[in-house]
């Protein structure tokens, strides 16, 4: 249940447009909700500023709709990651307000009149990184952050990098997502005067290794303002960045 709602809540029984039967009945499901394959927990939001997140990947098209289903009761903003087109088009006919975008597997509800602030940079080294950025850039902007992308700028064409130096300069946290050799974000954090997310991608031939070759260099790297996130983590990446963006949680 998001903080307002809760607020809402009290302040209806305080001035007794409803009874404490009510009350109780909608506050009995705030620490969580047991749909038995799956504990939701409303009570997050409380916590920690933002709601839960559903991780759809290995889980049944049913059980995703009735985590959603659960979720939208007591939330104006939702995301689920790792989401595949046939999902999107089952839970789009229960809610024609949702989204999905497709290049980062997300699907998202949010509510219209959402302002963001901020700014939040997502760069990619390479075209074939951009799912993974796109699932950081949708992660960060549902979380309260402006957001901009800068795509396939890595470092084998540092020009393309340095031609959005005003950007860099301008960002409150940047996400850095490289394949390969995994080089970008150690350049990034050279130029960039905020903390910078490292994102390594599971692209790229052989001794890549399937994304620890540019983990280990992202871990590696002698720009102090760097950290790093798991390889492919998107969703880890926009959300840490959407906390630097606005410290004050309670975006969602």
């Amino acid at each position: 249940m998001e903080i307002n709602k809760l607020t809402s809540l009290l302040n209806a029984f305080r001035s007794g447009e409803t009874d404490l039967a009510q009350t109780l009945e909608t506050l009995k499901q705030l620490p969580f909700e047991d749909l038995g394959f799956a504990k939701v927990d409303h009570h997050r939001a409380l916590r920690t500023g933002y709601p839960e997140v559903v991780f759809c990947q290995g889980k049944t098209h049913e059980q995703v709709e009735k985590i959603f289903q659960s979720l939208e009761k007591h939330n104006d903003n939702i995301l689920l990651t790792r989401a595949e087109p046939e999902l999107f088009l089952k839970l789009q006919k229960i809610d024609g307000r949702l989204a999905y975008n497709e290049l980062g597997r997300t699907i998202t509800l949010e509510a219209e009149d959402r302002e963001k602030s901020g700014s939040v940079l997502v760069i990619s080294a390479g075209t074939a990184d951009i799912p993974v950025a796109e699932e950081a850039a949708v992660t960060a902007s549902i979380s309260g952050a402006k957001v901009e992308r800068i795509y396939d700028a890595g470092v084998a064409g540092i020009h393309r990098l340095l031609a959005h130096n005003e950007k860099i300069q301008g960002a409150r946290c940047i996400v850095a997502v490289a394949g390969m050799e995994g080089a970008l974000p150690s350049v990034v954090g050279g130029l960039a005067p905020c903390p910078v997310i490292g994102v390594p991608t599971s692209v790229g031939y052989g001794s890549h290794l399937g994304g620890l070759t540019p983990m280990l260099t992202m871990l590696n790297s002698c720009a102090p303002n760097i950290t790093v996130v798991n390889i492919d983590n998107g969703f880890g990446a926009g959300f840490s960045a959407a906390l630097i963006n606005k410290p004050d949680v309670g975006s969602f």
